[in-house]
């Protein structure tokens, strides 16, 4: 606040000469203080703890990669980024919490390719994304990854036997996901029309549930986020399987994709981000970026990420709003000829 207080009392030291000029002169004079009082108050930004709306539960892949972010933002910034934690309905009742917040550089949404597939495959939400979010930045990219429990399936040892198992017992199968509308679902109807198989959807209010119930082996599989797969992987606890990228991941890079095990030209993958209510100022919604961008860049995140099979993002608003508006179109597509609809 100290830098807007000394603009504002610079334009107050030359009230005689605005007033000699006239009222529209002053107005006019004002104006031209406007660029500098913003970029003054983004740079004042953050002078109070700062709310991160994660709309899945604690445990997924958006929670894992918010936190180990608002660790570094709260360190860097010198104000608290408070994680909040509002799962249901797919990630869009967090969403419309967002949408709906006080748009004054404190109230943020951390989504993901989830709320891109929303927009065609709920009838209706309580929000816009493209009219009540303003993109800020991706922060990750991450391939989905087949998984199964190889305790609830001990058979299947390769992709070949996955489908070739499901095939034998249509419908029998079930997969959890994070919810309708998110990746986890939508990427295994992309599969299901694909390969024509038929399994249940088992949805749930986050990964981090999710990936519980397959651990424990109450459900079959999951083509679930590598973020929130590879330490289960790593500790030998679920089997991968194949992945749903177009190139082989960095993390697993003995483990197939789809389109070399028998689903030519299946690509499709998750990705997380940052969105602010409509009406945030730009110059907040960028200092933020660029605050993001120059974390994702330091050891600590980079090592976090790359132990999570992860990109890292930090692209500038415009970009990730051109991101967002292609997801769109692809999964309305998606959604349109998988049929899927709520459960």
């Amino acid at each position: 606040m100290r830098n807007n207080k000394s603009l504002i009392e610079v334009f107050a030291g030359r009230r005689a000469v605005l007033g000699g000029i006239g009222g529209l002169s002053a107005v006019a004079a004002l104006g031209s203080f406007a660029p500098q009082i913003a970029s003054a108050q983004a740079q004042a930004w953050p002078s109070k703890p700062v709310k991160l709306i994660v709309p899945f539960a604690a445990g997924g892949g958006t929670d894992a990669f918010a936190r180990p972010l608002s660790k570094v933002l709260s360190t860097v910034l010198g104000q608290s980024f408070v994680i909040d934690n509002r799962a249901g309905a797919g990630g869009t009742l967090g969403a419309e919490l967002a949408a709906k917040s006080p748009p004054d550089g404190y109230n943020w949404l951390v989504g993901a390719v989830h709320h891109t597939i929303a927009v065609s495959l709920y009838p209706k939400l309580g929000y816009d994304l493209q009219k009540d979010l303003i993109p800020c930045t991706m922060l990750s990219s991450v391939p989905n990854v087949v998984v199964i429990n190889p305790q609830r399936l001990p058979q299947v040892k390769t992709f070949a036997d996955f489908q070739k198992y499901v095939k034998s017992n249509p419908g029998k199968l079930n997969f959890a996901s994070a919810g309708n509308g998110t990746a986890h679902h939508l990427i295994v109807e992309m599969w299901k029309t694909a390969t024509a198989s038929q399994a249940q959807h088992v949805p749930y209010r986050g990964a981090g549930p999710a990936m519980a119930d397959l651990l424990a082996g109450q459900v079959d599989f999951m083509f679930d986020g590598l973020g929130t797969s590879v330490p289960h992987i790593n500790a030998g606890k679920l089997l991968p399987l194949a992945v749903t990228s177009a190139k082989r991941s960095f993390a697993l890079p003995s483990v197939p994709t789809l389109a070399e095990v028998g689903v030519p030209g299946f690509d499709a993958g998750t990705w997380y981000g940052l969105w602010a209510p409509a009406g945030t100022s730009p110059e907040v919604v960028s200092r933020l970026q660029q605050e993001v961008a120059k974390a994702l860049a330091g050891s600590e995140l980079a090592s976090i990420w790359k132990s999570l099979g992860a990109d890292p993002g930090g692209q500038a608003p415009a970009e990730f709003a051109k991101l967002i508006d292609a997801e769109i179109r692809k999964w309305s597509k998606v959604v349109k000829e998988s049929g899927a609809k709520i459960d």
